[in-house]
């Protein structure tokens, strides 16, 4: 598959780049894609969350009423979770949500997101291009160049590049990263995706291994 490479101004360089159809044109499988982003989406849970039970109170361990005679239910400490201040039943514990997902699945579901987003006209292919200085005003004529300024989408560069970087930094809507930091979730939540002409090969060798 072949799909034409355009410059920073958004036009057509007269060149053409050859996409793999083992990465950009295979039958996408939505479950594949299911369990990665669900698995990334877990790996940004802290896991932090604590609540204090009846054993982790400080309190009196005094009976505060007879057993008997009251009327009310028998009890045996302020701690009880049954009272204001008590501790919590079966609260909340730290503990470690991420899931194993195996490589092969991984690497199918970054397929799949590639295909989807080939499918729907959505990937753009632009040469290796720098900013003299990081400005975000740059970046966004560079967006707007591909007509794409309005909407999320997702810059892949060959390697680190430090002004692209800190151009996007304040855009929400953008994001840039390296073709090793990629992800089927930043695929799949961009409505257009750039690769730079440097970044395909990277792609092509990283999911055909």
């Amino acid at each position: 598959m072949k799909v034409a490479v355009l410059d920073i101004k958004g036009k057509d360089t007269g060149r053409k780049v050859e996409l793999s159809d083992d990465v950009f044109g295979i039958e996408p499988n939505n479950h594949a894609i299911y369990l990665d982003v669900k698995q990334y989406l877990a790996h940004q849970r802290q896991g932090t969350h604590k609540a204090k039970e009846r054993a982790e109170i400080v309190g009196s361990t005094r009976k505060i009423k007879k057993q008997k005679g009251t009327g009310t239910a028998r009890a045996g400490s302020i701690k009880s979770p049954v009272f204001r201040g008590g501790g919590r039943i079966f609260g909340p514990r730290p503990r470690n949500y991420g899931q194993k997902l195996n490589k092969n699945v991984k690497r199918l579901a970054r397929k799949s997101a590639f295909s989807l987003k080939s499918k729907e006209k959505a990937l753009i292919v632009v040469e290796d291009f720098n900013f003299e200085s990081p400005k975000t005003k740059d970046y966004i004529t560079f967006l707007g160049s591909l007509g794409i300024a309005d909407k999320r989408s997702l810059v892949v560069l060959g390697e680190n590049n430090d002004n692209v970087f800190l151009s996007s930094r304040n855009l929400k809507q953008s994001e840039v990263v390296t073709n090793d930091q990629l992800s089927t979730y930043k695929i799949m939540n961009a409505k257009s995706v750039v690769l730079m002409e440097g970044a395909v090969e990277g792609i092509q060798s990283n999911l055909t291994k």
